[in-house]
């Protein structure tokens, strides 16, 4: 009797080994390929992301279709925005990982910014009324954070094929493809860095809801 006990328990741990690796691997295949979460630990994408909040970003955002103009990109920022520094530490100016989130592992490299420019626009700021211009036409950005300009910072870049050119809907405290002018890459970003885009606000509680990114 004691030994077809002891078998028992061995096999029940067993079972609950198996349980909890499956859940992980399922959790690890559904964060890799289809969707993640991410936290935002700035207020670079106010009024539409605050600081604090945990977005649902999908990865299956632009499977099918390219990255528009408009689009909301969380993105890798290695080789172009992580290695901008911001007052006394590194760009503290993007998302955090659901690794990070739950505290098992750190994540500074991804950032969350939209796209203002695709490959063969040229993007100016600013026109005679003060606005952003892309392709010679003055945009009304309606996303902008209340009292913000377009931008601060006069410059004209053409996107050439490949990449994107990304700014922060908050403006006057973003640091996005502005920051990177005179840098390698000239603030340009790879498509091929896009992780995906943000579709929900899964927290806090008072903030759950679906995020519409369209243009106003």
């Amino acid at each position: 009797m004691t030994q077809a006990k002891r078998q028992s328990r061995k096999l029940g741990w067993r079972f609950v080994v198996f349980a909890v690796a499956l859940v992980f691997l399922s959790l690890a295949l559904v964060r890799n390929v289809w969707v993640d979460v991410y936290y935002i630990p700035s207020e670079s994408m106010e009024p539409l992301l605050l600081t604090g909040d945990r977005v649902l970003v999908s990865r299956m955002a632009f499977a099918g279709h390219p990255i528009e103009r408009g689009d909301v990109v969380v993105f890798d920022g290695r080789g172009s925005f992580t290695p901008l520094k911001s007052g006394s530490g590194p760009l503290a100016d993007g998302v955090v990982g659901a690794a990070q989130w739950l505290g098992l592992a750190p994540n500074n490299n991804v950032y969350v910014k939209r796209v203002l420019g695709v490959a063969g626009d040229t993007v100016k700021c600013c026109s005679a009324d003060g606005l952003l211009e892309i392709n010679g036409v003055a945009v009304s950005e309606g996303y902008l954070y209340p009292g913000d300009e377009p931008s601060a910072l006069k410059f004209e870049v053409t996107v050439p094929q490949g990449k994107l050119w990304l700014m922060g809907d908050h403006r006057s405290v973003s640091l996005d493809s502005r920051s990177l002018l005179g840098m390698p890459g000239g603030g340009l970003i790879s498509t091929a860095r896009v992780i995906g885009s943000p579709i929900a606000n899964v927290w806090p509680l008072g903030r759950i809801h679906p995020i519409d990114t369209a243009l106003p």
